[in-house]
């Protein structure tokens, strides 16, 4: 959620943002609640005081003091009504975004930097993962339904080995471990932002309960400290959740949905920052450093790019994301990611600290993809081919496998 202030101050850049995502809000709409609930606001404090009489009121005194009490409740009841629909149109108002970011849509994004020989020829994973008995998802699908898998053997090796690899790394960093709730209620999937564009509604739900299923870590390691004041001597929080991710994925489909690529449920780590506004964008960066640091040691190769302002989602202020290169396609395609959600999650959630002055303020929140193993596997199976047909584990990695090649 964005700050009311700023808003009634700089209303065009909050227009401006929104319409660089391809965000469709009525900002006027809202500033006029805004303008109305003030003015009611006024009128029911004018009420109140009206009723704060000290002494015995006279016979008339009583018969106005009546009067203003049911004034006061109607006036109530109608500022609670406002207030309800001025929330509900702040919630829909994204986030703002970056100056330097890359106009446009999905298509529109500017490439940083890449990393390591992408290699020229290569079997896809699936390919390479049924022709091994590695992976089903025939069965998959008899069990759960379309693209529900099973994985089996020598991947679910691997896929434990980079966990124990990149886990390790995390710590090594600093950043705690977590393994959080798979589930959060409604509140908490809210305040974290995550609004499907139009018929995308990308949760598992759970009927007849206020649950949903996470599709990230990220949305119950954000609820943390939902309602919370954090020691500004803590800060920053740094941590890392090892969960499954469900998803729908509603309106993904057609581009990169073969084998692993867009799946229901995988396995994630993530990591997730808490820190004092004047250190997200460093923390951005780092995130950004331990994800290249990762795909290195792992010997991926993969590029940088920054996400155009169409392709953000609501909470997001700036966003990269790292890709794979993919021999078998011939292109690079998403890895992980990292965003800077600047105050926007916390403000929904009510997360503050105290500044050096110890007045209260919003923190800022980040997240980053330490590794999500569906595609990490893609990822290794793709470009760790031999010619005579084996795949080849990264030499860091080969030490958790218990081997050097698959």
């Amino acid at each position: 959620m964005i700050d009311i202030r700023d808003l009634r101050e700089h209303p065009e850049v909050y227009k401006d943002s929104a319409r660089k995502r391809g965000i469709t809000v009525d900002i006027d709409e809202v500033l006029k609640l805004d303008t109305k609930r003030v003015k009611l606001l006024g009128e029911v404090e004018s009420l109140r005081a009206k009723l704060n009489v000290k002494g015995k009121p006279t016979g008339s005194e009583l018969k106005q003091l009546q009067q203003a009490k049911d004034g006061l409740g109607k006036l109530e009841s109608e500022l609670t009504e406002l207030d309800s629909k001025l929330q509900d149109g702040l919630f829909n108002i994204p986030n703002l975004v970056a100056d330097d970011t890359p106009q446009g849509g999905e298509d529109d994004k500017r490439e940083e930097k890449k990393w390591g020989e992408p290699k020229k020829e290569g079997k896809d994973h699936l390919t390479v993962a049924e022709a091994n008995d590695w992976i089903d998802f025939e069965r998959g699908a008899k069990v759960a339904g379309n693209k529900f898998y099973y994985l089996k053997g020598p991947v679910v090796r691997l896929e434990l080995a980079v966990m124990q690899l990149v886990s390790r790394q995390l710590e090594m960093e600093g950043f705690t471990l977590m393994a959080t709730p798979h589930l959060v209620n409604n509140r908490i999937f809210e305040g974290t932002g995550f609004q499907p564009r139009g018929e995308e509604e990308q949760a598992y739900s759970i009927e007849g309960e206020d649950l949903k299923l996470i599709g990230t870590a990220e949305i119950a390691l954000t609820g943390y400290y939902a309602d919370e004041i954090i020691d500004p001597s803590k800060l920053p929080l740094a941590y890392a959740a090892l969960t499954p991710s469900y998803r729908k994925e509603a309106g993904a489909y057609g581009k990169h949905s073969k084998g692993l690529y867009r799946v229901h449920q995988f396995d994630k780590l993530e990591m997730y920052i808490f820190c004092d506004p004047a250190e997200s964008e460093k923390w951005h960066q780092r995130l950004l450093e331990i994800e290249e640091k990762i795909c290195q040691t792992l010997e991926i190769p993969y590029r940088v790019v920054r996400i155009a302002a169409g392709d953000l989602g609501a909470p997001a202020y700036k966003k990269y994301d790292i890709e794979y290169w993919s021999p078998a396609d011939g292109e690079y395609r998403e890895l992980t990611s990292c965003s800077n959600c600047t105050d926007f999650q916390a403000r929904r959630l009510n997360i503050r600290t105290r500044d050096k002055d110890g007045k209260t303020q919003f923190v800022h929140t980040l997240n980053g993809t330490a590794v999500a193993y569906s595609r990490v596997l893609i990822a290794m199976l793709e470009n760790h081919q031999t010619k005579d047909g084996k795949i080849q584990i990264p030499t860091a990695l080969q030490q958790y496998y218990g081997g050097s090649e698959l």
